[in-house]
């Protein structure tokens, strides 16, 4: 069983399957620096994986692995060896930064949008950026903003990836 890093199932209407665009907005969310996030082609599961597992991978030895690290080496091997999984955007290809910027854009505020534009120039921006925001009480609409952002990128790679999102 792979616990905690693997979730959702999506479900097969006539055969296709119909991703839920939340499930997806989920596994975006969970992002790390140290792994990437997959869909079952099959299965309709997301399952993260670690770079370290798959560097276990690289080795046919499992030995001394935990079970939980054994399944997930099985896994990261199925993902390179077969057609089953696609991998989600990585957290460069959801771009945080120009998400950011992207509402710092559709601000119509002018003295906001220039405080938000300054937050976000140089080392510790992110920080700044959500501190200004909830500073100036607009977090709901950041968050809006971004969970559309994010929706695009979910819609786009389901159309790369010829899968269907579900109403749902």
């Amino acid at each position: 069983s792979s616990g905690p890093l693997a979730c959702s199932i999506s479900i097969f209407y006539n055969n296709i399957m119909q991703i839920k665009i939340n499930d997806i907005l989920e596994q975006l969310e969970l992002s790390f620096d140290t792994g990437k996030s997959y869909l079952n082609r099959l299965t309709g599961e997301f399952i993260y994986i670690s770079d370290d597992i798959f560097d276990y991978a690289e080795d046919d030895s499992l030995e001394g692995l935990a079970d939980w690290e054994k399944d997930l080496t099985v896994i990261a091997k199925e993902i390179n060896e077969t057609d089953n999984y696609v991998q989600l955007p990585t957290k460069y290809e959801v771009n945080e930064y120009a998400i950011m910027e992207k509402f710092c854009q559709s601000v119509v505020d002018d003295r906001l949008k220039e405080i938000l534009y300054s937050s976000i120039k140089g080392s510790g921006a992110f920080g700044r950026f959500k501190e200004i925001v909830r500073k100036h009480n607009i977090q709901e609409d950041w968050f809006s903003f971004r969970t559309e952002e994010l929706k695009m990128i979910a819609t786009d790679w389901c159309e790369r990836n010829k899968l269907q999102l579900s109403a749902g």
